[in-house]
């Protein structure tokens, strides 16, 4: 049995990841704390960004995917449209101009 960790808490050991590396990240919009959905927005800090959002992958193990890839503006009215449907949800803001964002580190698929 896979122990599930609560939202805040894997938001808040994410955020000092990102901090240990000097990578800007904010909460935008705070979610329900044990179980709220999250999106990420990474702000590339160019106009452009990207969401992701966390699946289940062909083996039921949860991933990192990539939502959506357009101009900041475009990605800021798709969150703003998932807050209609999910007021439990999570949104942070990742600020790299070299797209860093550490989802890819499977210890992040908790």
């Amino acid at each position: 049995m896979n122990a599930r960790i609560t939202t805040e808490f894997w938001i808040s050991a994410y955020r000092k990841r990102l901090q240990l590396l000097e990578i800007p990240a904010f909460v935008v919009k705070k979610g329900d704390d044990t179980a709220g959905s999250i999106l990420i927005k990474l702000n590339r800090l160019d106009g452009n960004a990207e969401l992701f959002h966390r699946t289940l992958n062909e083996n039921f193990d949860r991933e990192w995917t990539l939502f959506s890839a357009a101009s900041e503006t475009e990605i800021d009215n798709t969150i703003t449209q998932q807050l209609k449907f999910d007021a439990d949800l999570w949104v942070l803001e990742v600020e790299d101009k070299n797209g860093r964002h550490l989802l890819d580190d499977k210890s992040l698929n908790a």
